[in-house]
């Protein structure tokens, strides 16, 4: 049903995911995914966008109309007992309007995340009502509301073990079974996941779950080029002028360290926005018309060491925010910053040439 609401939008060849810049193999292996109503996870570290083009997938469903029940029913195929007793008996039920981002159900991956909380649980004031056992005392979890929609799970790794193991009928048959009312519910919808792999805080997910999903990987934006425009886009701003070439110094720095070898865990995306952000800030702090690269490196302690992890060798010798300040000093004379710039003056040239 999702696939056939799409497809239309999934074959043309624009780009659908506007929120999030580059990541052209990514975008196509997703609307791949979506045209054949596949669940899948998006892997990747943190601060590079996956929850952004996940929420981009909202903009493209298109409002529809269910039954105002709690598990989004639709007159066409009602799951819940009275949706479906309403339809055998031809009664009318009240019905309602749902946009494309209502349609889409957010779940935040956490350890005391619990199944009652995707699946639903006991009310217990219409326990006391209808009694326990009534279908009526059940209150639908995200898993229902999700119905006819999209499900995302940001952070599937962080779920408990025992939360994954109730997701394993849902995604394999698409029904949930209800053991207190001996009851199967059929629901329908896209289950779409985040999960970053190096996180060592996380559960492990059993390959019996893994098997019911198809993978997306993603990462850090492909050119200098690209995050520059992320910043300029994306990046809070203020009255005072950041000079192209410095915006270029400091995403160039990021690019470094993301290929440093003493480096396990390097900046992300998030990182290089605070250096563009804060260094405006302590311009504008200094009365500065515009942003210099001492403002850069004065902030730099504050931006940049708790967003990496040193491998352990280097830690025995360096402090992480010490190792920050060596490298950018380095990277200042390093011959690939200079031919960087220099392919970067040479691309605004040509932009001017053509430009007149």
């Amino acid at each position: 049903m999702l696939a056939a609401e799409l497809k239309q939008k999934l074959l043309v060849k624009d780009d659908l995911f506007t929120d999030i810049l580059g990541q052209n193999k990514v975008k196509h292996n997703l609307k791949s995914a979506l045209l054949m109503s596949r669940h899948f996870i998006i892997i990747g570290p943190p601060g590079i966008g996956k929850t952004t083009l996940a929420k981009n997938i909202a903009k493209l469903l298109p409002a529809i109309t269910v039954n105002d029940c709690g598990y989004h029913c639709t007159q066409d195929n009602p799951i819940c007992p009275s949706c479906m007793q309403a339809k055998v008996q031809k009664h009318k039920i009240k019905t309602k309007e749902i946009s494309g981002d209502e349609r889409f159900i957010r779940v935040q991956g956490s350890p005391d995340l619990t199944a009652e909380d995707l699946l639903g649980d006991i009310d217990p004031v219409k326990a006391i009502k209808y009694g326990g056992l009534s279908i009526e005392a059940f209150t639908p979890g995200k898993i229902f509301k999700a119905n006819n929609g999209i499900l995302f799970f940001d952070e599937l790794n962080r779920a408990p073990e025992k939360l994954q193991n109730a997701l394993l009928q849902v995604l394999e048959e698409g029904k949930i079974t209800i053991g207190s009312y001996d009851m199967d519910f059929h629901v329908n919808f896209i289950f779409i996941a985040t999960m970053n792999p190096k996180d060592a805080t996380t559960e492990r997910l059993a390959d019996v779950l893994l098997d019911r999903f198809d993978m997306l990987y993603m990462g850090y934006p492909e050119t200098i080029a690209i995050e520059m425009k992320i910043l300029e886009l994306k990046g809070k701003k203020l009255p005072v002028v950041f000079p192209e070439q410095l915006l270029h110094y400091i995403v160039a720095f990021i690019h470094e360290l993301r290929e440093n070898k003493n480096l396990e865990q390097v900046p992300s995306v998030r990182a290089t926005l605070g250096l563009y952000e804060r260094s405006q800030s302590n311009a504008l702090l200094k009365n500065h018309k515009e942003v210099t690269l001492e403002d850069i490196k004065e902030i730099i302690e504050s931006v940049l060491p708790h967003r990496i992890k040193l491998r352990p060798s280097v830690k025995l010798l360096l402090e992480p925010a010490q190792f920050v300040k060596d490298e950018i000093d380095k990277f200042s004379d390093s011959k690939q910053y200079r031919e960087s710039k220099r392919a970067m003056e040479e691309d605004l040239e040509t932009t001017r040439d053509g430009s007149t």
